[in-house]
C-alpha cells in the first residue's frame, strides 16, 4: 500500500484532518510524520498541511521552510515524489522557493474563513489527474496571509509553461490575490500548492448550500497516479 506522509511542524493543526480525508476517500495509507522524523526516500507522496507552523513567526511558513525537513523534501522532489502544500503548506513551499510567488497578508487585514469557488486551469500531474480543464472545485479557505503575489514576468512564465493554476471564480477572491490566484503548481504538476482546504471539502455533507464539496478529487487523483503512473 502506498504511503503518504503528512508532515507536522510545531503549530500545524490540520494534519489529522488530512489523514482522515485521505483514508475516507482513497485506499492510500496516510500518516502524520513529525517534522524531525521526515526523511527522503521513504514515502510515495508528501503533504504539508495547514496550520500556523512556528506561530507564523517572521512570515507564514518562513521558519519551517528553513528546516532540515525541507532539505529532505527537496531530495524527494528531485526524485519525482508528488508534493502537496495546503494553506500553511503552500506558504512553506513558496518560502522554500519550491513554487513561485509570495503569500502576503490578506488585503482586508483580517483572518478569513469561508467557502469559495475555484476553477482549475491546465490540470496535470499526480494531484489533478482526475480534474478537467476549467472544472470548478469548491473548498473553504481559512487564513490571514493568503494573498498571492507574483511579478508579471514570473506569471508570464507560468502561463507559457502551461503550469497548473487554480483561480478563484469571479467574486470569490477573498484576500486580494493577484490574478485571482488560489494555487499554483510546478510545470509538470508534481508540486502543487493552494490556499483552500481540499481535506475540508472531501465529503458532500460538509458543503453549505450552493457549494459542492469535491476537494476529494485531489486525493483520488493521487491514488490513481500512484497506481498507474503520471
Amino acid at each position: 500500500m502506498a504511503r503518504v506522509a503528512v508532515v507536522s511542524f510545531p503549530g500545524t493543526n490540520c494534519d489529522e484532518d488530512v489523514v482522515v480525508a485521505v483514508h475516507e476517500t482513497t485506499g492510500l495509507h496516510a500518516e502524520v510524520v513529525w517534522y524531525t522524523e521526515y526523511k527522503a526516500g521513504i514515502y510515495d507522496a508528501t503533504i504539508l498541511p495547514g496550520g500556523f507552523s512556528y506561530g507564523d513567526w517572521l512570515r507564514a511558513g518562513a521558519v519551517a521552510a528553513r528546516t532540515k525537513t525541507i532539505d529532505e523534501l527537496r531530495k524527494d522532489v528531485e526524485n519525482g515524489t508528488p508534493v502537496l502544500g495546503i494553506c500553511n503548506g503552500f506558504q512553506i513551499l513558496v518560502e522554500a522557493e519550491l513554487l513561485p510567488g509570495a503569500l502576503l497578508a490578506n488585503e482586508s487585514g483580517r483572518f478569513i474563513c469561508r467557502w469559495i469557488k475555484t476553477r482549475v486551469k491546465n490540470p496535470k500531474g499526480p494531484w489533478l489527474r482526475l480534474v478537467k480543464d476549467n472544472q470548478e472545485i469548491h473548498m473553504p479557505v481559512a487564513h490571514g496571509e493568503g494573498r498571492y503575489y507574483i511579478h508579471e514576468e514570473e506569471y508570464a512564465k507560468i502561463i507559457a509553461s502551461a503550469s497548473p493554476v487554480i483561480y478563484y471564480l469571479e467574486g470569490n477572491n477573498p484576500n486580494g490575490s493577484v490574478h485571482d490566484i488560489a494555487g499554483v503548481g510546478s510545470a509538470n504538476g508534481q508540486v502543487l500548492g493552494l490556499m483552500p482546504h481540499p481535506e475540508r471539502a472531501s465529503n458532500r455533507s460538509l458543503a453549505p448550500r450552493g457549494f459542492t464539496a469535491n476537494g476529494h478529487l485531489l486525493f483520488k487523483s493521487l491514488e490513481k497516479s500512484l497506481k498507474e503512473g503520471w
